[in-house]
């Protein structure tokens, strides 16, 4: 069986709904805008402890953080007449007014799209007591995008593939997998790019299937692709550029714990290396999660968070530089 610690980073799933009786986001007014705010938000906050962001009264820099955080999407950032629900763990977000009126999402480490799946469902099936969801008997749950008419369920899985990608057999992947009914995107879903061998693998197809048949046949792709990643990382050590590859995992290591500057684009592809570098045994490394966490405090806006104030990028870079020397001297043996 294949290593999934060392490949899967996180799992989601989000379902996409809409309120009967209000058209979709981008042709409401502004006054049934707020309206539909108001009715989700005074709603869903008797379900659980849910902290509130009025999208047009948050800063940017917060709205930012919120998506380096992968709590609301790039779509959410800035748009007036919307807002995201987040509980006290962050693994539940709910965004109003995004694409659609609802877009509810919950994200675990590793690979478990039935726990995902069973948290949404069960707040989904309290949400739907309290307002009547567009539905239709053929289509299902009626979506803004067609591509997620039926049961408006989207599960994603992010996923490590360095010797993948190293390997240039990631064009063979995605062909693979889109016959099967799946799709390949960035670390930011639809139109992002892949950061530091980053890829999400979630299910196109959400029409004519039932929910547990995404969850299976998704969860089923993910384990597939995990073993061929795995065997392609049994290949970078014997094969002709493999002292290269231990060279190179190795001086990223160096130039993380050395540098007096670091920008975000060197942290990701420095810190990349020094993932697969522990995924080969060239680097002592417990938990390489604690990478992709480091990754992610350490973007733009959560690094103006976590100072306080907003930094120029040359501070933001000696900052980053400095944090990531002292976490990474820390966790690798």
């Amino acid at each position: 069986m294949a290593n999934l610690t060392n490949t899967v980073i996180s799992t989601r799933v989000r379902l996409a709904r809409n309120i009967e009786g209000y058209a979709f986001p981008s042709h409401l007014g502004e006054r049934q805008a707020k309206e539909i705010v108001r009715l989700v938000t005074s709603g869903v906050a008797r379900l659980d402890e849910f902290k509130i962001y009025y999208m047009d009264k948050v800063s940017e820099a917060e709205a930012l953080s919120l998506k380096e955080n992968h709590l609301i999407s790039p779509n959410l950032v800035g748009k007036r007449n919307s807002a995201a629900l987040i509980n006290g763990d962050e693994s539940v977000s709910i965004m109003v007014n995004e694409e659609d009126h609802l877009r509810e999402q919950c994200i675990v480490k590793g690979l478990d799209l039935k726990l995902a799946y069973g948290a949404m469902s069960r707040i989904d099936n309290s949400i739907s007591k309290l307002m009547k969801f567009a539905y239709d008997e053929q289509l299902g749950f009626l979506t803004a995008c067609p591509t997620n008419l039926g049961t408006g369920l989207r599960a994603s899985v992010m996923l490590f593939l360095p010797a993948i990608t190293i390997n240039r057999m990631m064009p063979r992947v995605v062909k693979s997998i889109s016959h099967l009914g799946l799709t390949v995107r960035g670390i930011y879903g639809e139109g992002s790019q892949a950061e530091g061998y980053t890829y999400q693998i979630s299910n196109e197809v959400t029409l004519g299937v039932s929910e547990g048949e995404i969850i299976a046949r998704v969860n089923d792709i993910v384990k597939k692709v995990c073993a061929l990643e795995e065997a392609e990382r049994n290949e970078l050590k014997t094969c002709s550029s493999a002292l290269d590859i231990h060279d190179e995992t190795l001086r990223s290591y160096g130039i993380l714990t050395n540098c007096a500057k670091l920008s975000t684009s060197e942290l990701i592809a420095y810190s990349a290396n020094v993932k697969l570098g522990a995924c080969l045994g060239y680097i002592k490394l417990a938990d390489i999660s604690q990478i992709d966490e480091l990754v992610v405090k350490m973007r733009p806006s959560n690094i103006n968070n976590a100072s306080g104030r907003e930094l120029t990028p040359l501070e933001r870079d000696v900052y980053r530089a400095q944090y990531t020397a002292k976490f990474l001297k820390k966790i690798v043996e």
